[in-house]
């Protein structure tokens, strides 16, 4: 079993229950320390505040500083060799898993606390905090925390931030580097092909090829159910005009805008606006794949 299907299949649903007398705490040791090697019996988070270690499983050796948070699991016989020159300190918690059996084995043993977008190391240091001063019901809550600790532990990595492309082909990647430019004042205004074609370094009928293997439209339409898409939280969450939000949307007029929204939508945005998003049709942008190029625009 992968680690994303195992994610998957624990995302499903399980239990995780604290150890009495065990965490979420803090420990200090002085230079030199070391602990093992022992049979873990449970699951251990362990991140570092200060100072640093090794950290050695079977042939594995793996560097521990502030900023790593390790995952030991039932039934690792593991070392920790602490900072030789200094002192470290170092927090954790044992915790057990109901409903997880054979899918450890595929699990990542340490990630990254920084540069993920992701909660870990808040959650890690809410985990402290309830350790230290046991609110009531604080058990429950750090049962909780760790439950999603976990999920967010075992998620795939998100892809960089310098790096939206999502596996697009390269000459569609290239041309959305004009609907950027274009679009960069926040008025999502239609780019026309020659533009498109010129950014991505390709000609006009090559650039058309890639957007209709992709996602079965041309560049223009393919820009067009973007621009309708950002109408969809205008309509629900603001007082704007149908006109204001054409203009927004990079149409001429509310004329316009609305007959383009009734042909892709079913449903002219007088009636989208008043309809529950629960109740409304489907984003343009999900069947055909083209949620994929939303990273690659300026932010609405």
């Amino acid at each position: 079993m992968t680690a994303d299907a195992a994610h998957a299949a624990l995302a499903g649903g399980f239990e995780v229950g604290l150890v009495p007398r065990l965490g979420p705490a803090v420990a200090d040791y002085p230079p030199g320390s070391t602990f093992g090697p022992r049979d873990a019996r449970t699951y251990e988070f362990v991140w570092l505040l200060s100072g640093s270690a090794t950290w050695h499983w079977d042939d594995l050796t793996v560097p521990l500083t502030p900023g790593t948070l390790l995952l030991v699991r039932p039934g690792m016989r593991d070392t920790f060799r602490w900072d030789p020159r200094r002192p470290t300190r170092h927090a954790y918690v044992h915790f057990t898993l109901a409903g997880t059996a054979s899918l450890g084995a595929s699990w990542p043993i340490v990630r990254d606390l920084g540069g993920r977008p992701d909660p870990m190391g808040a959650l890690c240091q809410y985990l402290l905090w309830l350790g230290a001063g046991c609110p009531p019901g604080w058990r429950e809550q750090a049962a909780e925390t760790l439950r999603l600790l976990v999920l967010t532990f075992l998620a795939p990595l998100p892809a960089a931030a310098d790096d939206a492309s999502g596996g697009l082909p390269s000459p569609i990647v290239a041309a959305m580097s004009a609907v950027r430019s274009a679009w960069s004042d926040g008025v999502a205004r239609p780019v026309g092909l020659d533009r498109l074609a010129a950014a991505a370094g390709v000609s006009v009928s090559t650039l058309c090829r890639a957007f209709q293997r992709r996602f079965g439209l041309g560049p223009v339409a393919a820009l067009e159910r973007l621009r309708l898409a950002r109408a969809e939280p205008l309509l629900w969450m603001s007082n704007l005009s149908l006109q204001a939000i054409a203009v927004q949307c990079g149409f001429a007029d509310a004329y316009h805008f609305s007959r383009r929204f009734r042909a892709v939508y079913g449903l002219a945005p007088s009636a989208f606006r008043a309809t529950p998003p629960q109740s409304a049709p489907p984003s343009p942008l999900v069947a055909s794949g083209l949620a994929a190029l939303e990273p690659l625009t300026p932010s609405p």
